[in-house]
């Protein structure tokens, strides 16, 4: 690995030199693949464009990140810009990088937790805005485009994350794979329209999940704060320290976004039959699926929606709230 990573500093050295001039660019980029982009701007946007798509990114974006911490955890990473210093094989030539404010995260470094987001929530986003392009034109050159963007974006985060120091190659590579490979698999089955019961139970699934796992790995006599201890060592600014990026800060996200997703249409749903009356007034009654099936409801109200809301006060009133 010393050959592998030793050629990640050169690469990363070259690529300084010859785009530092493009430095504010690079920053952007990597921020535009920060994980926390997945569910502050990726989200919106797509479940904006479709509710399916939407749900997808939520659901894709929650457990690439987790299987990006217990990877992490697991494989033991270093970052370039500790490696420089614990390696102590540059004495002769000390590389001649920069350090910057994203640079020094306390995360493993392996894989590419930015990568491997990225390439997974935007093939969420790709493949939909292909196949819906493609039903639109049948151009298979204009459907072709999005796809083609989405490599672009790999690269370009993938060449942020080495400018900055925050990954060897062969890390980002390997995050983008992976991330790929779980944006397909995981894509084809998305939880749309499931209970805030089953968003609930995954995120206390996650979560029981890592601390079995962290209580495994402390019994095995694991230290899993190594990464932060190199990382407070070797940082050049301590106010860039980012304790945020360690894998237990984004586990809250993680835990967040689905139970937030799925309480949603239950607040929403509460929140219009409180409009419709008084108490008393209401009958309260949430069905799964067509509300020709409730007896409060007419029967020329077919609409179909994750939930329905009935009011026995007006007979005529039946309302979606999906």
């Amino acid at each position: 690995m010393e050959d592998i990573h030793t050629q990640g500093i050169w690469m990363a050295e070259s690529l300084q030199k010859r785009t530092m001039s493009q430095e504010k660019i690079w920053l952007v980029i990597t921020h535009i693949g920060d994980p926390k982009a997945a569910f502050l701007l990726v989200f919106p946007f797509a479940y904006f464009f479709s509710k399916r798509a939407g749900v997808a990114v939520l659901w894709v974006a929650a457990i690439s990140e987790w299987l990006n911490l217990v990877f992490k955890w697991m494989l033991f990473g270093e970052r370039p810009f500790w490696w420089i210093g614990e390696s102590r094989l540059f004495v002769n030539r000390e590389p001649n990088v920069l350090q910057f404010s994203s640079t020094c995260e306390t995360g493993p470094g392996s894989p590419s937790g930015h990568a491997m987001v990225t390439a997974a929530v935007w093939w969420v986003v790709v493949s939909t805005l292909g196949s819906f392009l493609h039903s639109r034109t049948h151009s298979v050159v204009l459907s072709a485009a999005p796809y083609l963007l989405y490599v672009v974006m790999l690269v370009a985060v993938g060449m942020s994350r080495i400018f900055i120091l925050a990954h060897f190659p062969h890390q980002v590579i390997a995050g983008s794979i992976t991330g790929f490979i779980l944006g397909v698999v995981l894509s084809r089955r998305v939880p749309e329209g499931r209970p805030l019961l089953f968003f609930f139970s995954f995120s206390m699934g996650l979560l029981l999940g890592t601390l079995l796992l962290h209580a495994g790995l402390q019994q095995l006599g694991l230290d899993l704060s190594w990464s932060i201890t190199l990382a407070k060592k070797w940082c050049s600014h301590a106010e860039w320290i980012r304790l945020d990026t360690a894998p237990f800060s984004s586990l809250t996200r993680e835990l967040r976004g689905p139970p937030g997703f799925g309480a949603g249409p239950v607040l929403e749903a509460w929140r219009v039959v409180s409009a419709l009356g008084p108490p008393g007034s209401v009958s309260g009654h949430f069905l799964h699926g067509d509300c020709t099936t409730s007896t409060v409801c007419p029967s020329r109200c077919d609409l179909k929606a994750s939930f329905i809301a009935c009011s026995s006060s007006n007979s005529s009133l039946c309302l979606r709230l999906s």
